[in-house]
């Protein structure tokens, strides 16, 4: 394939363009892998970066798309052949290396992850960057001692790619997940992933105190802001809390006293550059924890082609759950 479909986002003297354009093999980035891409997924930043809400392209023009999956088409690496089944989430894909909305991409050897065996690429991509972030979240809650008999694990932006896919590997893990959510609507589907309790996300809202009363041993946010800071405050002592978005916002308007007076940890989880054997991990354990018929229960497939207008609803919080796109 010399000729090739790809999403386009330009920056002009009035603001940004989006445009559909056909490419060459000859118009890809450096790279000693190319992929002929078959599915890519729709995540947060991903919708910041085509609707130009975030500052998330730092290079013009940009193929925008986080993640993508698909197969080989040529390699000049020992590591991968010709037919390979791979995949790419973060790396700078759709910020400064072109990304996933194309039907072609090349790039980096050890950027790549082979689909794990017993996972088609559409299932990867149905996990995506959203659901590999959730799994790096289980693992650092693992890792600071957040077992299920310590207590309720509570998960916000529930709905949501990471929200969804944290619900039902934890639910299978043994925890009791407690969603956070601002869709009531949606509570049949948060139970149905496995949470145990479903609370309005008001709950989270209102301006943090130092401490609140403690009632989870563990968190995953994806929210952050006055979400976060009120989530810290009602951990429990010796609690874990992965923060891994930002949804509500930037800022921590919160207090030390979780940390010096409870001994709460704030771990970061960056998905982007994690390194290749925590990679290698999390997608080892997505292919084991992760039940398949909970990711299918909220996966919606679309093609590529709606990208442009799926980019303001999963700003707005209207896309439940993980999208699949089908390049085609």
């Amino acid at each position: 394939m010399d000729r090739f479909k790809a999403l386009l986002v330009s920056k002009t003297d009035s603001g940004q363009t989006v445009e559909w354009r056909e490419m060459s093999a000859a118009d890809l980035m450096p790279g000693d892998v190319t992929v002929r891409i078959s599915h890519s997924t729709m995540n947060y930043k991903d919708g910041l970066a085509i609707t130009g809400k975030g500052p998330v392209v730092r290079r013009w023009p940009m193929i925008p798309g986080i993640d993508l999956a698909g197969t080989v088409a040529a390699s000049g690496s020992a590591d991968f052949r010709a037919g390979d089944a791979v995949l790419v989430n973060g790396w700078g894909l759709g910020e400064t290396h072109y990304g996933g909305y194309a039907q072609m991409a090349r790039v980096k050897a050890q950027w790549l992850v082979p689909v794990p065996s017993g996972m088609s690429p559409p299932e990867a991509m149905a996990i995506g960057t959203a659901g590999y972030t959730a799994m790096l979240a289980v693992l650092a809650l693992e890792a600071h001692a957040v077992t299920p008999d310590e207590g309720p694990v509570l998960v916000t932006g529930a709905v949501g790619g990471v929200g969804s896919v944290a619900i039902a590997l934890l639910s299978k893990l043994g925890y009791r997940v407690t969603a956070s959510t601002g869709r009531r609507d949606e509570e049949a589907y948060l139970k149905g992933l496995g949470a145990a309790q479903v609370i309005d996300r008001a709950e989270l809202a209102g301006k943090p105190r130092p401490l609140a009363r403690e009632q989870w041993a563990g968190a995953i946010d994806s929210v952050g802001s006055t979400t976060l800071a009120n989530v810290l405050a009602g951990t429990r002592y010796g609690g874990c809390v992965a923060a891994c978005g930002l949804a509500q916002g930037m800022d921590l308007p919160g207090s030390v006293a979780p940390f010096i007076l409870r001994g709460v940890t704030l771990v970061g989880i960056d998905s982007v550059m994690a390194p290749r054997p925590k990679r290698l991990d999390a997608w080892s354990r997505l292919a084991r924890d992760l039940d398949k018929a909970k990711l299918a229960a909220m996966t919606t497939t679309r093609p590529l082609a709606d990208v442009v207008a799926l980019a303001p609803e999963i700003l707005a919080g209207k896309v439940r759950g993980r999208t699949v796109l089908e390049v085609g």
